[in-house]
């Protein structure tokens, strides 16, 4: 683990397209703008952020193994992977980086196929249903957490 606070946020496939994409579920907001909004937070709380979204699962993975002995904490929005990715769900376990899984929109609200998550048995938290602000309410957790776990 690093000592600088380091906290990788990771969006999937199709959070590129926010801000066009079914608003009424998602927001009018952009990622970009959204990640704005993230940095400048995680500036106050003292936090170092990097956010990377991919629209491919391997390269997810692939960030997430990177993470390994640089980033405290994770914030995942795994988008669709989030009902059929365990290879994703299994590089989260295999690196041992605590992590919240974040969905803009009540995915218990939508239809019965996005109500199973394969991440939120082993996630510090969920936040879903609370748009844009649930990537806040998950770096202030975030922050707590890494305060107590230097404590």
């Amino acid at each position: 683990m690093s000592t600088k606070n380091q906290v990788l946020v990771l969006n999937g496939p199709n959070l590129n397209l926010l801000g066009k994409r079914e608003p009424e579920h998602y927001g009018a907001q952009t990622l970009s703008q959204i990640m704005a909004g993230l940095e400048a937070q995680a500036a106050t709380l003292g936090l170092s952020l990097e956010h990377f979204q991919s629209n491919s699962e391997a390269s997810l993975i692939d960030k997430v193994h990177q993470a390994m002995e640089t980033v405290d904490f994770i914030i995942i929005n795994p988008a669709a992977l989030t009902h059929t990715s365990v290879a994703l769900r299994d590089a989260l376990l295999g690196v041992d980086i605590p992590f919240i899984e974040v969905h803009l929109s009540n995915v218990y609200a939508r239809e019965s196929f996005r109500h199973h998550s394969y991440f939120s048995d082993k996630a510090v938290g969920v936040l879903s249903g609370f748009g844009a602000d649930g990537y806040e309410f998950a770096l202030t957790a975030a922050a707590r957490h890494l305060a107590f776990a230097a404590e």
